[in-house]
């Protein structure tokens, strides 16, 4: 019995560590001697005075309590109480001026004796301040994000219908749809980049007109970074200048240029100037396309400003004007320029494709897009292996003769990597379908054909049927 003092002493200095360490405050409540103890961490934590103080009847700490939440805390500490004489509550702690708002968690236990009497309550009180405002910043992200998609989906939903309008054909409309499909996937690759808190004028500019006709495009101006709202618009803008210049305009010859020139506006907005020269006689059009009306009546409104179009002889022109509110701070993360989307991507082959027999196996999570696949993919005669949904899925499919392969990079967030690895060992060709925004080559350095979403099936088909063309 020599040793049990000691070994109290000892026990009660390891309970001091833990929760000296953990930053935990403590509180006792005598109910016998109605007198509470409070801890000077718990005192710090939730403000008062520490030590022994009266308890009043148990309601002494109560005003530590923020009063707005009060009313819930006790109910909440009643039910556990009632339940297994303890509980556990998240609460806000009763303003102080020299404090911001300090979020607590407090637990609380009865202390009964062997009677069944309750002689106290002991607890522990913990600032969880800083994982309510994580919280609170998730919720607020998940907001956004939401927010965001349902726009995309709308703004995807409105140009379907508007480019449905003003076409023809299945074909016209895929090919003009989707092209301003990808416009849109740039713009927000940029954005994404830089965490959605801007994409410079310079690289929109880039990703659409980089690829377009080398030698016959040319743009400068200063630095300059839009919100996402005005990257988009931008991105659309230019998407449909430069579709037109290739059909009609100064890119559909070799001797046509196109000069892409901004300023900064002294108001904080800025212009851009769209000038053709060197191709064909340019007349006014006859009549109002879907691009022209994007642009006149809601690129202006996007950039808080307006727009103009011109169609001198010389070649079409076209200015931008937009307000301050389209520009924002350069962001702490800036990507790095894109290098620029060929013209024929959006754009499925010039005639049919023939997979006759080929057997392909085909890797994607996203069960839409895979049997988009695989009724592409068997309209044009092959014999579709999978679809595989999942990593494991695909690896098992991996035994049987294959001829080429179609695989979407990420699986539910699992790497294609082992799949195209042993793909690449056997000497089976495969091409990635992938929503990964890098153009900086295949996933994993891979050496096989990128093709990005969104696309047409089309595309894929005719992936599929030049990796199976013999090579002289």
């Amino acid at each position: 019995m020599v040793d049990d003092p000691r070994r109290a002493r000892l026990n009660m200095e390891h309970l001091e560590l833990a929760l000296q360490t953990a930053g935990l405050g403590e509180f006792q409540y005598d109910v016998p001697g109605d007198f509470c103890i409070v801890s000077d961490r718990m005192a710090a934590i939730t403000g008062g005075a520490a030590g022994y103080l009266p308890a009043d009847g148990g309601r002494a700490l109560l005003p530590r309590i923020h009063p707005d939440d009060l009313e819930d805390t006790l109910r909440q500490m009643l039910a556990g109480f009632e339940a297994d004489d303890r509980y556990e509550v998240e609460c806000r702690a009763a303003p102080r001026p020299d404090h911001g708002v300090v979020w607590l968690r407090v637990v609380g236990q009865r202390i009964r004796d062997a009677r069944g009497e309750i002689q106290g309550v002991i607890g522990i009180v913990e600032d969880i301040t800083a994982r309510k405002l994580e919280e609170q910043q998730r919720h607020a992200l998940m907001a956004e994000i939401d927010h965001r998609v349902k726009n995309v989906l709308a703004t995807v939903q409105a140009l379907a219908v508007q480019t449905a309008k003003r076409t023809s054909s299945m074909e016209g409309f895929l090919q003009t749809f989707l092209g301003r499909l990808k416009s849109m996937g740039s713009a927000n690759e940029l954005l994404t980049a830089a965490r959605w808190r801007g994409a410079a004028i310079d690289h929109l500019v880039a990703a659409e007109l980089g690829g377009l006709a080398p030698g016959q495009t040319r743009w400068e101006g200063p630095e300059l970074f839009l919100t996402p709202r005005a990257a988009n618009a931008v991105s659309l803008a230019l998407h449909e200048l430069a579709t037109n210049a290739l059909k009609y305009g100064a890119l559909s010859v070799e001797t046509g240029h196109v000069d892409v020139v901004w300023r900064a506006a002294p108001s904080g907005g800025f212009s851009l100037d769209w000038t053709e020269s060197g191709g064909p006689v340019v007349a006014p059009p006859g009549r109002t396309g879907f691009g022209s009306t994007l642009l006149s009546q809601v690129t202006g409104r996007e950039l808080n400003g307006h727009t103009r179009l011109d169609f001198p002889p010389t070649g079409a022109r076209a200015r931008l004007e937009a307000g301050a509110a389209a520009v924002v701070a350069r962001p702490e993360t800036v990507p790095d320029a894109p290098l620029g989307r060929a013209p024929e991507a959006a754009a499925g082959p010039a005639g049919p494709v023939s997979l006759a027999g080929a057997r392909v196996l085909i890797v994607e999570d996203a069960a839409l897009l895979a049997m988009e696949l695989e009724t592409g993919l068997s309209e044009a005669g092959a014999v579709v292996v999978g679809p595989a949904y999942e990593l494991e899925e695909a690896l098992a499919l991996l035994d049987q003769p294959l001829d080429a392969a179609v695989l979407d990079a990420n699986l539910n967030g699992l790497s294609v990597g082992p799949v195209a690895d042993i793909l690449a060992e056997r000497g089976v060709p495969f091409v990635f379908a992938t929503g990964y925004g890098d153009a900086g080559g295949a996933p994993s350095g891979f050496d096989a054909p990128v093709i990005r979403k969104p696309y047409d099936v089309t595309q894929v088909t005719a992936a599929v049927a030049d990796l199976l063309a013999p090579r002289t």
